[in-house]
């Protein structure tokens, strides 16, 4: 779990973190609730990003007006089997503002704070946010240009409503949020222009909304990736498929989700390497330290576009200094 201190899926696995949340821990949040103070009305907002890229916007609209803490940060660990403690209960349920994903993703979220009811919480949903029903098939949202932008602005307003005084701050800030995604929305842009359907080949649709965005083609058959997301066996001949597209260099890049590797995984690694495609990793929450949601995000395509227009790889993004 990581605190900000600002001067500022599918049905298989959500419901795998379901179980997460053991009866032990669903009974003691009244006790946990009951423990801690009524909400206020003044001083810092007590906010929860429950994966760090929606902390990340959080902070930066709220500045230093918010206490900002992640649930999920570490890079190395699959979000898909997190499993909540009493602890991070605690914190979810007594915070004045939760961002969540949606679609499944966190569901063992939407259970704290059932448990904890509170008419004066704001949680904004991204799958909300977007219009989205909840059998959307692909989860990952904040790879969609069109997600953080509207995110911001429910942020924005929400925030406004907890603290009214310091409205035209967080509108500001909201502005200069919106203003700095241009970099990432021109490289998305100029690799459309420049790599028109680059055919990519991919393990599971994490990257999926910033690819079509891209105007890329993704070669791998949709039943593999869906296996892949939901851990389950893809079938022998989407693994073949898949071999084929890597062997023969038939795609331009093989992008895998860096936070969940297995044995396919790297054999799909081992392919692209022998067809001398490169490879370039992908996150399911946003990599630390150094890293904003905007760079991040813009990191991504400047890998890809390196892949596609050079060749080399990138499996582990580094932060600029």
């Amino acid at each position: 779990m990581q605190t900000f201190n600002s001067p500022a899926h599918p049905p298989k696995r959500s419901a795998a973190r379901g179980k997460a949340l053991s009866a032990v821990l669903l009974a003691g949040l009244s006790t946990l609730m009951l423990q801690s103070t009524a909400l206020g009305a003044s001083g810092p907002v007590n906010a929860v990003g429950i994966e760090n890229e929606y902390a990340d916007v959080i902070a930066q609209i709220g500045g230093k007006y918010v206490h900002v803490t992640t649930i999920l940060s570490d890079p190395n660990t699959d979000p898909h089997t997190f499993e909540a403690s009493p602890k991070i209960a605690k914190e979810v349920g007594a915070a004045e503002i939760v961002v969540e994903n949606g679609i499944g993703y966190d569901d063992w979220a939407d259970k704290i704070l059932a448990a904890s009811p509170n008419p004066a919480r704001k949680v904004i949903s991204a799958q909300q946010v977007l219009g989205l029903p909840d059998d959307t098939p692909n989860p990952h949202l904040w790879f969609d240009p069109k997600t953080m932008p509207a995110v911001a602005k429910a942020v924005a307003a929400e925030l406004s409503a907890l603290r009214p005084d310091q409205a035209k701050y967080f509108a500001d800030n909201e502005q200069k949020f919106e203003a700095s995604l241009k970099p990432w929305f021109d490289a998305i842009a100029k690799f459309k222009a420049d790599h028109p359907a680059t055919p990519v080949a991919v393990t599971e649709p994490v990257a999926d909304y910033l690819l079509q965005a891209l105007g890329a083609d993704i070669k791998t058959p949709n039943t593999l990736e869906m296996a892949a997301m939901n851990d389950s066996d893809p079938s022998p001949q989407d693994i073949s498929t898949q071999n084929d597209l890597l062997t023969s260099g038939a795609v331009k890049v093989f992008a895998y989700n860096q936070q969940v590797t297995d044995d396919l995984t790297t054999s799909f690694q081992e392919a692209a390497k022998k067809g001398k495609v490169p490879i370039v990793g992908v996150y399911e929450t946003m990599p630390t330290p150094g890293f904003t949601y905007q760079s991040w995000m813009l990191a991504e395509v400047e890998a890809l576009d390196k892949a596609v227009a050079s060749g080399v790889s990138t499996e582990k993004l580094v932060a600029k200094k």
